[in-house]
């Protein structure tokens, strides 16, 4: 087999592995996120506590949607 062909090959088989290694990590990295978000409603209502506000559950509701809205 010629040298052109090897090195076509190792091309080949780099560029697909690249791509199957970012796809399958983008996925992996989207479930876990969708089962374990970075933020939930008992972070929001301390956040708010801390700031002063009186966290009730509609704006708790309002903000996690809204950032619901932003990841999208």
């Amino acid at each position: 087999m010629q040298t052109w062909m090897w090195i076509l090959f190792v091309m080949i088989a780099l560029v697909a592995g690249f791509a199957g290694g970012f796809f399958m990590a983008r996925r992996y990295m989207m479930n876990y996120f969708k089962e374990n978000p970075p933020i939930d409603e008992r972070m929001i209502s301390n956040m708010m506590a801390q700031m002063g506000q009186k966290p009730s559950k509609k704006k708790v509701q309002q903000i996690m949607a809204s950032m619901k809205m932003q990841t999208k």
